[in-house]
């Protein structure tokens, strides 16, 4: 661990050319394991608040993890094309690497949702890695083929363009400007358009297809932030992602008088208080990691960082398979949880969060064999 006048140029010189910085991968990491943790309860009805996604406006810790990491691929997709481009790769080759790779993502989600039962009439076909999928493709896109001032200002529409039609569309049998989980304008169009596939069965889906466009203003804040780090200072950065940071939570904040904080929604302000979040997080751990030089309290991290994709389509498909197969006629994971952790502690909702961590445990372990064996498995 060098001292800051040590690691300063070359910091300096890895800023400039827009290198992988190890406080992203940390920070992916760090998602990565949140996203395994709050999904993986042991036992559903007693699940520690923190743990649980907001019933519907506000938010807690759960509502943090999914936009960071679409705001994480922001900020890797500077990196990556910057790397390409410096290998010679054309435009139009990097669109053809984002389609392949969007096509990828998708299809794992809709593997995920059908397993191990695939019934086309009621198969759930949005999801978070389609979402992925669909934000990542289409910054993809705006980043290959639009202008900085272009990007900022669809950003820009997209965030005002959702506020208007979800408070001046009437949806038929509520009116205009309603937000209820069935009322609401992105609620109604998923139910037109795909009735017998969302997540809340003829409702909604938290992943549907109007929430998706400020979806990719989250992505596109990353692309921003990635773009404003390369070549300035660690100190510049520090402060320019905490000023942002504030920033952002302010006008989230702000927004939310009028546009609840909502994830569900992926409202307007949501995208902005998360996105300054973001700003927060990475902030703290490029200062640890790459200005201060302790990184070996975030090694695991690292590991999760480098598969991220791979580790959690693995952890969500092996949850999927541990509640429909079954063992002498009682379900995996129940049979797991009922004979290791049920009567652990004396507290329930302590049992099932430590069903929870064992199963982010188990995944750091898969995580850190493919990191020793150098497999970096590239969805």
């Amino acid at each position: 661990m060098g001292t800051l006048t040590e690691i300063q140029p070359q910091l300096s010189k890895m800023a400039a050319v827009c290198t992988r910085l190890v406080s992203l991968d940390v920070f992916r990491g760090m998602t990565i394991a949140g996203m395994i943790l709050v999904n993986d309860a042991g036992d559903w009805a007693h699940v520690y608040w923190p743990l649980e996604h907001a019933e519907w406006n506000g938010w807690t810790p759960t509502d943090l993890v999914f936009p960071f990491f679409l705001f994480i691929v922001g900020v890797s997709m500077v990196m990556s094309f910057d790397s390409r481009r410096a290998r010679g790769a054309s435009r139009s080759e990097l669109l053809v690497h984002a389609l392949k790779r969007s096509a990828i993502i998708f299809a794992l989600g809709i593997f995920l949702n059908g397993y191990p039962h695939y019934d086309l009439h009621t198969i759930r076909i949005p999801g978070v890695l389609q979402r992925i999928a669909v934000v990542y493709l289409i910054a993809s896109v705006v980043v290959l083929f639009a202008g900085r001032v272009a990007r900022m200002v669809t950003a820009a529409a997209l965030l005002i363009g959702y506020f208007l039609l979800m408070r001046l569309v009437p949806v038929p049998g509520y009116g205009a400007g309603v937000l209820s989980p069935d009322g609401n304008l992105a609620a109604y169009l998923d139910r037109v358009v795909m009735y017998n596939h969302l997540y809340v069965t003829h409702r909604y889906d938290p992943e549907g297809i109007l929430s998706t466009l400020p979806a990719i203003v989250t992505c596109l804040i990353g692309v921003f932030v990635g773009e404003w780090m390369c070549g300035k200072q660690p100190r510049q950065i520090v402060r320019g992602l905490l000023t942002g940071a504030a920033v952002g939570l302010s006008l989230g904040q702000l927004w939310n008088l009028w546009f609840p904080i909502n994830k569900n929604l992926w409202t307007s302000s949501y995208v902005l208080f998360t996105g300054g979040f973001a700003m927060a997080i990475l902030a703290l751990c490029y200062w640890l990691v790459d200005v201060r030089g302790w990184r070996r309290w975030a090694q695991p991290f690292v590991w999760f960082g480098m598969n991220p994709l791979a580790i959690y389509f693995l952890a969500g498909w092996v949850g999927k398979a541990s509640v429909v197969h079954t063992v002498g006629g009682v379900r995996l994971k129940t049979a797991v949880y009922n004979n290791v952790f049920a009567h652990m502690f004396a507290s329930p909702y302590m049992n099932s969060v430590a069903y929870a961590i064992c199963y982010v445990l188990l995944f750091w372990l898969v995580a850190w064999v493919l990191y020793r064996q150098k497999i970096f498995i590239r969805v």
